[in-house]
Order: C-alpha cells, then structure tokens, then sequence
C-alpha cells in the first residue's frame, strides 16, 4: 500500500517573517546594484539565504532581524559557529555548481531591525567574514 501524500504545512509567522526579511534584503541589495542569483539554497549542511552576484563575485547573503535591540543588533547574532556553518554551505554549492573551478566570492550579512512595514532600519556589511 502507498504512503499517503505529504501535505504541505502552512508557513509560520516566525518563517513569514524571516521571507519578509529577506525579501527586503534583496530589494536593498539590488538597489545597491547586486545581481540576485537565487534565494534558501539548502543542503545538510545549512541553508544560505541570499545569493546574489556583484561584478564578477559571487556574494552569500546571511539576513538577520530583529524588531527589537534590547539583546543586541541582528548583525550581532552571526557567531563563529554560524559562520562555519554558513562556509561550509557556501562550499557545497560551490562545489555542486562550478567544481573544481570556483569563481571569486565573499560572505555579506544584513542586519534589520524594527517594522517590516514601515520603515525598518538595514544594515549592510560587505565581505563580513572569510
């Protein structure tokens, strides 16, 4: 007998919040002049929000928000482990879609803070860790 077929689960709030997030990521981005490549790649490994081109590098865009900074600044929140996570994620698609011939590319993280809605403040750092 077959399995029965999966349903899809509604989204949460906390993950329609994380896609409004990086929507506006890459809304900003690209008003920066960035190229978007592609969006929630996943692998064992993790899951990298953003891909996006500048020029000829390829840029790994980890989005992180907040509403409120009474525990620090969204940007604050990328740790040592998350970096090594998000390395090795980056490595993967590297690996999966260029093989042994990868194109230059550096780690960026958005930070924002405040009302999705209404004006939230962003904050962008460029080649934010190797």
């Amino acid at each position: 007998m077959p399995a029965p077929p999966k349903t899809l689960k509604p989204p949460t709030a906390r993950k329609l919040t994380g896609n409004r997030a990086e929507d506006l990521a890459r809304i900003f981005l690209q008003g920066k002049g960035l190229e978007f490549c592609d969006s929630n790649f996943q692998s064992k490994t993790g899951e990298i929000d953003l891909i996006m081109k500048d020029q000829d590098m390829l840029v790994f865009v980890e989005v992180r928000y907040r509403a409120a900074l009474e525990h620090g600044t969204p940007v604050a929140t990328v740790t040592a482990g998350k970096q090594r996570k998000l390395i090795r994620t980056a490595s993967f698609f590297l690996q999966q879609q260029f093989g042994d011939r990868w194109p230059a590319c550096r780690f960026d993280v958005v930070g924002i803070s405040g009302d999705l809605g209404n004006a939230p403040q962003i904050e962008w750092i460029p080649s934010a860790f190797y």
